[in-house]
Order: structure tokens, then C-alpha cells, then sequence
């Protein structure tokens, strides 16, 4: 301090401008070599909307408007079950009437009953009450807003790495899934992935359905044999994508698409990612397939210089334009929830991909087709079979295409066809407006058709209606008898007319092919 203070003014005004200078530049920051392999910090998950002990909610108090809506349309289609057997509010020469629901179950919160009274003498509603809220907090849960760990589906499957058809949780396991640490994450991943991996559990040479447990017929067993033989490599070869270089296309026909149609690429991904060494084209057909959405219309900014480009761009080829497809009602016109009255609604239009073309030009109908990836080729078709069965009438190979069909309902009555002799409807398998003139067709082609049910009764009665169709009793083969499928979903789906009815998509499968009649040589001489 006595130094200091024996210096000079000027010297301590310099040395005062010094101390403040290195106060006011911050030192140059440093980076060591191995700060550069650091990652960056994890951005934080955004904060549910509802937590996982808070996912049970009645339909009509549901912060979710699409729940809510649906609580309001099962009031207005569904009729109280007991209000059948006791009617006190109507004359006894008056026909019964039951009252459309109104009261929600305080255990399950779904409308079930006309009120609080008929609720409690209804003795059949403990039965399947627990099943509907089951379903209740399912449908919280996927809109809660936490992260569906269950839809992060995997990659490439290892090569040395075999893959287990028994069931969903060994399949799961074997094909590195993320962890289901509960049923209801099952639950939701089975019923995302039950149509891909249904068709995958069946072709597979893996598949759980063989001889031996009677599932696989012989003859089943060498039309299995015939795709097998182009789905995978030569044995002992690895399955990679380089094997199916010099590959013909696996065709997949799905007929009647409906919901299906509506799942995302990345989805039908996970049947290629089954089978390395083969090529997939999958075709969705059927009046309810959905169709992308339209080309997003070019912006303002762009318009002035679009139309100075008029006249050159009229001698190159044109992009798609929305009129490729139908059009579709904006956001503000479509109803918060559709009914599912008796005939599911038409999926909303898909998401547009980047490789997504128009395919109107070709097939003469409202369609797309979706280059994916390399191994994978989507096309959808809004029509009915038919309408485009000759651009593949001549073109069928039992080694190398296939027909599928989900839940078609062979043996449900036909909203639009009558019976001439009996005045009654015909079946859908009968009716020429459905499938009566397409499974003859399908059958003359010798491919297999593998057909799924919602419920053991779904199944029993496709199957009956089979022995009564023209073109088609006696004329098929057993590829795989009908039997529960392994793969399908383990949700229930409530019917909105009636809460009582609850099936699972996909419950079984069995599959056919057209009959085969060998030609065997007679002997001029009967020795």
C-alpha cells in the first residue's frame, strides 16, 4: 500500500484501467480433445396430461373432446338390455320399446343403462364391466401425452438372431422390441402391429402354424413351401438384402382393406424387416382404402413466379395435383368421433409421403402407389376387386403372390342383395354386389387366401357360409385349418350400438386355396 501510494497519479489511473480491463474480457473458453464425443443434453420430455393413476374417467367427463363425442353416440345407437324384459312405462298391447341409454356406469363410466335403477337389476353387467374399463382407460391412456415407448419399433433384425412365431412375448423378445413392462403397453403395440405380423407368422418359415399341431394341411404344406422358396434364401445362405437382388416381387393382395390401409409405412415395415432376402408389394383394394391427402397448394410467394412459368411448363410433365384424388372436407367440417354402426367408417385420409404418387393414370381408379424403401412398394386402390382384375388376371404365380382378407364377413347378411326365391337377403359370399363373384376368381388363380375373424363365432360363420356359395363349396383346399391366431390383437373393441359385443381384431385365421385335380394316367389294360 505504501508503494502504491508513493507512485504517480498517472501511474495509478494506468494501472486502475489495467485491473479493469481483464475484469470486463472474459477468458477464451477451452474444448478438450474428448469434449467433442460428448452428446448433447437429452431435451426433457414434455409433462403428461394425465398420469398413470389418473387415467379412469367417465365418457362424459373425459378431458378428451373425440371421448366425450363417443359417449354422446353410444347414447343416441344403444339400448338399455334391460329395458327389454321389463318395459312398466309402456301398455301391455303396445310393442316393447327399449330406451336408448343414458345412465354411466360409475365402475366402468361407459353409458350402459337407461338409469340408475335398470343399472342395478342387471345382474349380466358385472360379466363384462371390467372389460370396459379396461377399454376406458386404454383409450385415456394413448391420448394421456406420455411417451408411447410400445410404438418405437425396431430395425434390421441380426442375422444370427432367429425369431420366435409362439407368441407376442417371446416375439417381442426375439425381435428386440422395447421392454412391455404392462398389458396394457401390449395392448397397445398388439393391436398396431397385428396385421403386419399376422400375414408375417403365417408365411414365415418359423411360423408356429405346422403338421404337427394340425394347423398346416398337406396340401398347405407345399403351397407354404412354393412362397417360402421366394420369401427366403437358399439353406444355409444368410438372409440379407443382397440375396433378393435377382428376387421376383412378393404380391400381396389385401381385399376389402379397411383400417389396415390406414397404418403408417413404417408399420408394414416390420413385415419386410421379417424377411431380408425378399421383396414386398403390397396392394390394399377395397371401397374404404384410404387415400393420401392432397398436395399441399403452393404458397403465396410462389404464385408470381408459377405463372410467368406457364407456357414452359406446359410441354413437361405435369406433377400430381389434388384432383388425382377425391377431396377432402377441411379440418373444421370433420365430426370429432364416427360411429361404428354395423359397417366400420372409412379411415381418414392418410398422411402424404414424400414418394407418394398418383396411380390414376394406370389402374383408371382413385389409387397411389408408395416406393417406401428398397425392400418395400405400397399401392392403394379405392375400388372394388373386380374393377381392376384385368390389369392381373394373367399375371397370378402360386410361388409368388397371395390373397388376404381381414375380417370380410363371408357370412354376414347383405345390406343390398335379395334372394329371389326367398325374399331374404343373401349372404355377403352369395351376393353379386360383394364377394359372390370375386372368390370364384380368386380360387381359379391356385394362390393361397388366408382370411382372419374377430371372434370364435365371426369365424365358425365365414366358415358355413363357405359350403354354400356357388363357385365355391367344394371347389378349395385347406391351406390352414381355422384355429385362434397367435397374433391378434389383445384389445377389445366395443361395438357402439350395443357395449355388450366386444371383439378382438384378428382373433383367428384359417386360409384356402383353389382345388387342385390331378390328371392321372389310365392303363389301356386292366391288370
Amino acid at each position: 500500500m505504501i508503494f502504491t501510494l508513493n507512485l504517480p497519479l498517472r501511474a495509478v489511473r494506468r494501472i486502475n484501467l489495467q485491473h479493469s480491463a481483464r475484469q470486463i474480457i472474459p477468458p477464451l473458453r477451452t474444448r478438450s480433445l474428448f469434449s467433442l464425443f460428448r452428446k448433447a443434453p437429452a431435451k426433457p420430455e414434455s409433462q403428461p396430461t394425465l398420469s398413470q393413476d389418473n387415467l379412469f374417467h367417465p365418457f362424459s367427463r373425459s378431458p378428451f373432446p373425440a371421448i366425450v363425442a363417443r359417449g354422446e353416440a353410444i347414447k343416441s345407437l344403444a339400448s338399455c338390455p334391460v329395458c327389454a324384459s321389463h318395459h312398466h312405462h309402456i301398455h301391455d298391447h303396445a310393442k316393447a320399446q327399449p330406451r336408448e341409454v343414458a345412465f354411466e356406469c360409475p365402475d366402468c363410466g361407459w353409458p350402459t343403462h337407461c338409469s340408475e335403477e335398470h343399472w342395478r337389476a342387471d345382474q349380466d353387467h358385472a360379466k363384462y364391466c371390467s372389460r370396459l374399463r379396461e377399454v376406458n382407460e386404454d383409450e385415456h391412456d394413448l391420448r394421456s401425452g406420455r411417451r408411447l415407448r410400445e410404438f418405437e419399433l425396431p430395425g434390421p433384425q441380426d442375422t444370427e438372431a432367429a425369431i420366435s412365431f409362439s407368441n407376442w412375448d417371446v416375439f417381442w423378445y426375439t425381435r428386440n422390441f422395447p421392454s412391455m413392462d404392462t398389458e396394457r403397453s401390449q395392448r397397445h403395440a398388439s393391436k398396431l402391429l397385428t396385421y403386419p405380423i399376422t400375414i408375417g407368422s403365417v408365411l414365415h418359415q418359423y411360423s408356429a402354424l405346422t403338421l404337427g399341431n394340425q394347423r398346416l394341411t398337406p396340401e398347405g404344406s407345399r403351397s407354404l413351401a412354393a412362397l417360402r422358396s421366394t420369401l427366403h434364401g437358399a439353406t444355409g445362405t444368410p438372409e440379407t438384402e443382397e440375396a433378393s437382388i435377382d428376387k421376383p416381387q412378393m404380391r400381396i393382395f389385401i381385399l376389402g382393406a379397411r383400417a389396415e390401409s390406414s397404418l403408417p409405412p413404417h408399420v408394414w415395415e416390420q413385415l419386410t424387416l421379417l424377411f431380408p432376402a425378399a421383396l414386398f408389394h403390397l396392394y390394399f383394394i377395397g371401397p374404404q382404402v384410404s387415400l393420401p391427402k392432397p398436395p399441399a397448394p403452393p404458397s403465396s410467394s410462389s404464385t408470381s413466379e408459377t405463372t410467368s412459368e406457364t407456357a414452359s411448363a406446359s410441354s413437361t410433365p405435369q406433377e400430381e395435383t389434388p384432383a388425382s384424388f377425391p377431396p377432402t372436407k377441411s379440418e373444421e367440417e370433420k365430426p370429432v368421433y364416427l360411429p361404428n354402426v354395423y359397417e366400420p367408417p372409412t379411415p381418414a385420409p392418410i398422411a402424404r409421403h414424400k414418394r407418394t404418387r398418383s396411380s390414376i393414370e394406370r389402374y383408371g381408379i382413385p389409387s397411389y402407389t408408395v416406393p417406401y424403401t428398397p425392400q418395400l412398394t405400397i399401392t392403394g386402390m379405392q375400388c372394388n376387386y373386380h374393377e381392376v382384375l384385368a390389369q392381373f388376371q394373367d399375371t397370378f404365380d402360386p410361388y409368388t403372390d397371395l390373397f388376404f382378407m381381414f375380417s370380410p364377413g363371408f357370412g354376414f347378411p347383405s345390406p343390398t342383395s335379395i334372394s329371389d326365391v326367398t325374399g331374404e337377403p343373401l349372404l355377403q359370399i352369395e351376393s353379386p354386389a360383394e364377394w359372390g363373384p370375386v372368390l370364384p376368381l380368386l380360387l381359379a388363380t391356385k394362390c393361397p387366401i388366408f382370411v382372419t375373424g374377430f371372434s370364435p363365432a365371426d369365424v365358425e360363420r365365414d366358415v358355413k357360409s363357405m359350403s354354400l356359395a356357388p363357385g365355391v363349396a367344394g371347389e378349395f383346399d385347406w391351406v390352414i385349418t381355422p384355429g385362434e391366431n397367435a397374433f391378434g390383437s389383445e384389445k377389445w373393441e366395443v361395438a357402439d350400438f350395443d357395449p355388450r359385443v366386444m371383439v378382438k381384431t384378428n382373433w383367428g385365421v384359417w386360409g384356402i386355396r383353389g382345388k387342385r385335380r390331378d390328371v392321372r394316367e389310365r392303363s389301356v389294360f386292366g391288370f
